[in-house]
């Protein structure tokens, strides 16, 4: 029993760095090698965040150690930013950054808002099949296969 309760207590020190540093760092090369720039987003987006974290935690480090619930908080905080089923760096770009900051002239990926959201929900190798369907067809073609998409979830 005193096993499980000293993994408990140390869960953050034995997950985190595998979820805060390892799966982004190998994402982020992924994303460098996609030619996607909505994975290039949920990455870049990731790691300044994980940065403002950071820095946060750097200069409240005084306060924060009298709350032991910290840790977990940060640790569960980048789960929902990193694990792709959540894409929470992605969402914190789209609704808040992209609305509040506007940093230079903002370039369109060639995707409207809608086709970003379901791009964004796909895994990485289902997005290169349909950027590589999209090459081949065009872009109507990938509204018309949403579109039918959307028709056939009605349904069920």
């Amino acid at each position: 029993m005193g096993v499980m309760v000293a993994i408990a207590r140390n869960m953050d020190a034995l997950i985190g760095p595998g979820v805060m540093l390892l799966y982004p760092l190998y994402a982020s090369m992924r994303a460098i090698e996609s030619p996607s720039p909505l994975d290039d987003q949920q990455w870049l987006t990731y790691w300044v965040l994980y940065s403002l974290m950071t820095l946060f935690e750097l200069s409240f480090y005084r306060v924060l150690q009298w709350f032991p619930l910290w840790p977990y908080m940060k640790l569960i905080c980048c789960i929902w930013l990193v694990l792709p089923i959540f894409n929470g760096a992605a969402y914190v770009y789209e609704n808040y950054v992209r609305t509040y900051v506007k940093i230079g002239n903002h370039v369109s990926s060639g995707y409207s808002k809608e086709q970003r959201k379901v791009m964004q929900m796909m895994s990485f190798d289902a997005r290169k099949a349909v950027e590589h369907y999209i090459e081949k067809y065009g872009p109507d073609a990938f509204e018309r296969v949403v579109k039918a998409a959307e028709k056939e979830a009605k349904k069920h």
